[in-house]
């Protein structure tokens, strides 16, 4: 009981990644700012109406594009002047957003969202940093408290944005994106302490598995699977809820507000614990968990369509999606070697916010094709692909620990 206590203590107290933990709070403000700026932007310049979220799709697109770039960046670099590249280059980006409200340019502006997507997608690459300054048994412990400082990002973004719209009179929100230009440029301050003890590989060729037998690995798959479709059934529901909520059900945009905020709290407060759980009860009966929790959202969707059903429905998917979010990314660093990390990592959020960026993309549509009930029912094919997969990962490893004890017994 000491020993464990004792581990969790040094996981808190270790300074490196603290510093991460700090510098990502304002390098990843650039998401929530995204979210919560670039529509209302975009409706103001888009010359067709229906383009208004294309700013917000392309910063996903960005995230998706950059996932691998990120992970090959910092393979030769390192973390500390990947994560500082990223900073600047957000911090210009949001600048270049700046510019274009200035001169009420809408290309502009979707170049700058893009970028600030790009840099987002390097912001992702904390939680493998993190997880690189502690052991392997406690990377569940260290992803929590990564996830954890979200909510600070959540926090600080949108709230320093909305203060900082009319600095400059004539163009609201211009003050916005150089508020966040300073903000992304701040984590710099941080990694300016974090010792990096990567060692560049020089652009030497290492006899690392290729992307299909990484694949190949039930375990790598498993924990592919829980993240990518945590990601796609939290996004696609999360997505429409605003409009299901606000234009479909005529439910106030005060009350819609409050189950987003809510909801997002819930995707980041059972951090608090999730890591305790993985390493107590393992990465399966999380990922299961997880699964029951997206269940609990699903069959809300089945009861009448009013503020507490869907607040009820919100919180239970931020929930699930908590449990399997970390529950895949510290299994899957538990399926490569050392010289296959940046490989396997990259493809990892290549998957995962590609399948993000279609699902966010997807939402609307399906919406007005069918309705909040039908994308509910859609969302068990993704809940029964994952239950699959981690079964076949169990039975594989309980087989072949069996051959095992069978030969050696």
């Amino acid at each position: 009981m000491g020993h464990v206590y004792g581990r969790q203590v040094y996981v808190l107290m270790n300074k490196n990644l603290w510093l991460l933990i700090l510098s990502q709070i304002f390098a990843f403000t650039a998401a929530p700012v995204t979210v919560f700026l670039s529509g209302i932007i975009g409706s103001q310049f888009s010359p067709i109406k229906s383009l208004a979220t294309l700013p917000m799709a392309l910063s996903l697109v960005g995230v998706a594009i950059f996932a691998i770039f990120a992970a090959k960046v910092m393979s030769i670099i390192g973390r500390r002047a990947g994560f500082i590249f990223a900073s600047v280059g957000s911090s210009l980006a949001a600048l270049m957003a700046a510019y274009s409200i200035i001169i009420e340019s809408f290309l502009l502006f979707n170049l700058g969202c893009f970028l600030l997507g790009a840099g987002v997608a390097f912001s992702h690459q904390y939680r493998f940093a993190a997880v690189e300054t502690v052991s392997k048994d406690m990377a569940p412990k260290a992803i929590s408290i990564i996830l954890l400082a979200g909510i600070g990002s959540a926090f600080i973004g949108p709230n320093l944005a909305n203060i900082s719209k009319e600095i400059v009179p004539e163009h609201l929100y211009v003050g916005s994106y150089i508020a966040l230009a300073i903000l992304t440029l701040s984590s710099t301050i941080f990694l300016l302490f974090y010792k990096d003890n990567h060692k560049p590989n020089n652009f030497v060729k290492k006899d690392t598995r290729s992307y299909f037998e990484l694949i190949s690995q039930p375990r790598f798959l498993q924990a592919l699977i829980a993240s990518s479709f945590a990601y796609a059934v939290m996004s696609f529901l999360m997505t429409a809820t605003p409009i299901s909520m606000h234009v479909m059900e005529k439910i106030s945009l005060s009350k819609t507000g409050l189950v987003i905020q809510l909801h997002i709290a819930a995707m980041f407060l059972p951090s608090l614990i999730t890591g305790n759980l993985i390493k107590k009860f393992g990465h399966s009966k999380i990922m299961n968990a997880g699964v029951v929790l997206f269940s609990i959202t699903i069959l809300t969707s089945l009861f009448e369509q009013n503020f507490v059903n869907y607040l009820t429905a919100l919180v239970f998917l931020g929930f699930g999606w908590n449990f399997l979010f970390i529950s895949g990314t510290s299994l899957l660093v538990l399926t490569y070697k050392e010289d296959e990390k940046f490989k396997a990592q990259g493809f990892n959020d290549l998957i995962v916010y590609s399948i993000q960026a279609v699902a966010s993309l997807s939402a609307g549509i399906f919406l007005n094709l069918t309705s909040w009930k039908t994308m509910n029912l859609i969302c068990i094919i993704f809940l029964i692909i994952i239950v699959i997969s981690t079964l076949r990962a169990d039975f594989k490893e309980k087989k072949i620990r069996w051959i095992f004890c069978l030969i050696f017994s």
